[in-house]
């Protein structure tokens, strides 16, 4: 099979990329996290806000300030046990995990950060983020300004950042369960994980822009990552204040990268067989920059919905202040737990218009406005007739595709009924790209698409959870049928994921926070 196929079935054939004998081998599962050994160890403070916002954090400095925020980031956050009904039939069965505030396909977090940090109390110099014990371990000291302004292609001046923050993926931390289906899983959660820290940093003051472009194998390299195990996804300069951007300086990788020893760290997994990934490994180094010619803009399509369909005016809305901690401790996926319950129109205008406010990333230039789109089938919303939209961010107002209630279809079009849709009012699709900006950026493409689209559904996951109402991420659909409903196959977009949004009764579950 090749990558083209592969991405293809990806998104509309997931079950062709997961063999039909595949069984999870539960009892030689990874960690949800990684385990460095023999590391300097920087210990974190664990007297962290309950509040999390500008006042809360102004007399903060230096790793004062950051423990906070990598904790609401990335910390283990909470320890949960579900009870669910036996598959037998009978009886119940019980599931215990460790939570962090961000979604992950099956709670398994494939993600991991790394930090490089010039602050007085500690060394310059590149750190792991231990979430299983909220501290540092320290991977290589030294300053890294020079190589880290090369490896963006001259793009952000790294020695005026206060740090940068790394987003890698560990490819078989979710692959021993969805096989090569976790190729998409892990764009999406690494995105998550990068809305999560724009939207906890910005309360402390930070500047931060993503980066989706930059020589790979030098970031592997300074992070000391086995590339076959591990690979760079993201890097996130971060300031008080704006950083500035220079223009493109073409080194290629091999020019440089030996400049810097190589560092050798072991570290823990728990797993003693690891299988082969052969696809995820392929598509990764195809997806690799040798060099910042490589880099480009992405442009917008032009838009012209709002010509030949009906439009429905959104009440305007003010911009929407919450404590953004008791968000992230409210927010989690309802399943079955939704209930039927109208909502007003003006809290799906804040829902959408606070979801569509730009990120900060070097994929636009200066208009970070997203290329995706916000898809939605809406059934009880005071004040809007039934059917299925499409939210414009530019007029505020939803372009009706078609009247109806389509929740008959969407249910029709879930390949697993984990989540009853007749009870839920909302149901949200981002949409983006069918061809996953590949004409722009190869086969890296894909995977930039996810994590935009990540970013994202994290900041409607939160702007939910503050609105009183959570999602539920749902990648077990029939993404054909979905696309029919919104009429996208001339249109060349495709539904990435799909997020029912509503109101929930309490679950059943016992959690406790992990401060």
């Amino acid at each position: 099979m090749d990558l083209d196929r592969f991405l293809y079935q990806l998104q509309f054939q997931s079950e062709r990329v997961i063999p039909a004998d595949w069984k999870p081998a539960w009892d030689d599962a990874p960690l949800p996290f990684k385990l460095y050994q023999h590391l300097q160890e920087i210990p974190l403070d664990g007297d962290l806000p309950f509040s999390l916002n500008a006042a809360s954090l102004a007399s903060k400095k230096g790793l004062a300030k950051l423990g906070p925020l990598l904790w609401y980031t990335y910390g283990q956050t909470r320890y949960s046990e579900t009870a669910t009904p036996s598959q037998e039939g009978f009886g119940v069965e019980t599931m215990q995990a460790f939570r962090r505030f961000v979604p992950s396909g099956g709670g398994l977090y494939p993600s991991e950060l790394y930090i490089y940090l010039k602050m007085e109390d500690v060394p310059n110099g590149i750190y792991h983020y231990d979430a299983a014990h909220h501290r540092l371990l320290l991977i290589r000291e030294g300053n890294y300004d020079a190589y880290l302004t090369r490896a963006l292609g001259h793009r952000c001046d790294g020695s005026q950042a206060q740090g940068f923050l790394f987003v890698t993926t560990m490819f078989w931390k979710n692959f021993f369960k969805y096989n090569s289906f976790s190729y998409r899983l892990q764009g999406l959660d690494a995105g998550a994980l990068l809305g999560q820290w724009q939207e906890i940093s910005s309360r402390a003051g930070f500047s931060s822009t993503v980066h989706f472009q930059f020589l790979d194998r030098p970031i592997n390299h300074l992070l000391g990552l086995d590339e076959q195990e591990e690979s760079i996804y993201a890097v996130v300069p971060f300031t008080l204040q704006d950083h500035s951007f220079l223009g493109k300086n073409h080194v290629s990788s091999s020019e440089w990268s030996g400049n810097i020893p190589e560092v050798k760290n072991s570290h823990y997994q728990r797993s003693i067989n690891v299988l082969e990934y052969t696809f995820i490994e392929k598509i990764n180094q195809q997806a690799m920059f040798d060099s910042p010619d490589q880099f480009e803009l992405l442009k917008h399509k032009e838009d012209d919905d709002r010509n030949r369909y009906p439009i429905q005016p959104l009440p305007e809305v003010e911009p929407l202040a919450y404590d953004l901690a008791e968000a992230c401790r409210k927010r989690h996926s309802p399943e079955l737990d939704f209930i039927n319950q109208t909502i007003p129109l003006k809290q799906l205008a804040l829902l959408l218009k606070e979801t569509v406010q730009p990120f900060s990333t070097d994929l636009y230039g200066k208009e970070d406005r997203s290329s995706l789109s916000i898809y939605g089938c809406f059934h009880g919303v005071e004040g809007l007739p039934d059917g299925a939209y499409r939210y414009d961010a530019h007029t505020h107002s939803l372009i009706e595709i078609g009247r109806g209630d389509f929740r008959l279809s969407l249910q029709k079009a879930m390949k697993v009924d984990n989540v009853n849709l007749h009870q839920v009012p909302i149901c949200l699709h981002i949409t983006g790209e069918r061809t996953h900006y590949k004409k722009t950026f190869g086969y890296r493409g894909y995977r930039i698409q996810q994590m935009e689209a990540g970013m994202l559904l994290q900041r409607l996951l939160l702007t939910a959870s503050a609105l009183g109402m959570n999602g539920h991420p749902l990648l077990g659909y029939d993404g054909k049928a979905c696309d029919r409903m919104y009429q996208l196959e001339g249109s060349g977009e495709t539904t990435l994921i799909q997020i029912p949004v509503s109101y929930y009764q309490p679950r059943s579950w016992l959690v406790g926070m992990l401060t």
